[in-house]
């Protein structure tokens, strides 16, 4: 259920069948571990500053993210904020080991001298939480994921899995779940496991409903929280420019005409094109929250303009239509 208040930012849902909680806008971190670029502890501090502010109250970490960079900055901005009052989560499946690193490893610009190993077995999700908790200063996390396990369904299934049901099970953690970028995994998680909820990232969105054909319906029926991620496929419904980005590479001339063919009929409502994009998964009854990457002060006050943006059902109608893939 929401709590008191209009704007969306301050609206929270519960994640699938579990106790915990989420802002329906929660900021995904990826950009305070150096994602594409380098990112000071200034901007990074003023950006989690920032988001408090505009009411969101849900992080999303991970080790991965400038091998262990944005968890150590938002332990440091939480230190002195109500625990209480926010809702953070990590994620399992990579541990960080001493190694040569260069800048832009994985895109991420972060912390030298470590690197990734993909570990899915119990003592790696034990070793992986303990770290994350050290790195962040915190006592708990409030939801631990599963971190793309494409190349790894039977250790995620047999030993990260059940190792994170234990610790539910014993109130270590509150929700449990899987974070990916494809969908028929995610589908294969739920109907074979009881998680509490999926992270997935860039298959529901204007441009990419895929989400939709399976994975949504059956979290529906299953009571399966949806987060999803990736909401702006890569930066393309953002800006959709020339050389924008879709899916980690430059935008296919018909995936960038169809988004631009977008942006032209919003903008003839006098709505942007990020705001649609923001705001359209949010219309599906299975989605709980999106999870936006937030790089800097001036993308968070963009966040809160697209949560608040009035978008007329006409368009709304318009774009529910509007075919998913080529130019439309």
């Amino acid at each position: 259920m929401s709590a008191p208040g209009d704007k969306l930012v301050d609206q929270r849902r519960q994640l699938g069948r579990s106790p915990v909680t989420v802002s329906r806008i929660g900021f995904g971190t990826a950009p305070l571990g150096g994602l594409y670029s380098e990112l000071t502890d200034a901007d990074a501090a003023a950006t989690c500053a920032a988001a408090w502010d505009a009411g969101i109250r849900y992080f999303d970490t991970a080790p991965h993210y400038g091998t262990g960079l944005a968890e150590r900055r938002l332990g440091a901005f939480l230190a002195d904020r109500p625990r209480a009052e926010v809702t953070v989560s990590t994620k399992v499946g990579r541990l960080l080991v001493p190694g040569p690193s260069t800048p832009g490893d994985d895109a991420f610009y972060g912390d030298p001298g470590l690197v990734r190993v993909r570990d899915y077995t119990e003592q790696g999700v034990y070793r992986s939480l303990a770290d994350s908790l050290e790195r962040t200063g915190l006592d708990r996390f409030d939801v631990v994921l599963i971190h793309d396990p494409d190349d790894y369904w039977a250790p995620a299934l047999r030993q990260t899995f059940p190792a994170l049901a234990r610790l539910r099970a014993e109130g270590a953690i509150g929700a449990i779940g899987v974070g990916m970028n494809q969908t028929a995994m995610l589908a294969r998680f739920v109907r074979e496991t009881d998680l509490d909820a999926v992270m997935v990232a860039g298959r529901y969105s204007l441009l990419d409903r895929s989400a939709a054909d399976e994975l949504l319906p059956l979290c529906a029926s299953r009571q399966v929280g949806v987060l999803v991620a990736g909401v702006f496929n890569s930066g393309i419904l953002a800006d959709p420019v020339p050389g924008a980005h879709y899916d980690y590479a430059p935008a296919p001339p018909a995936v960038l005409a169809r988004a631009q063919a977008m942006a032209a009929r919003c903008a003839e409502f006098g709505v942007s094109l990020a705001a649609a994009a923001v705001r359209f998964p949010l219309r599906h009854a299975a989605v709980t929250g999106v999870v936006l990457g937030l790089r800097g002060v001036a993308e968070v006050t963009a966040a809160q303009r697209y949560a608040e943006e009035e978008i007329p059902a006409e368009l709304w109608d318009e774009l529910a239509d509007w075919p998913s893939g080529g130019v439309g």
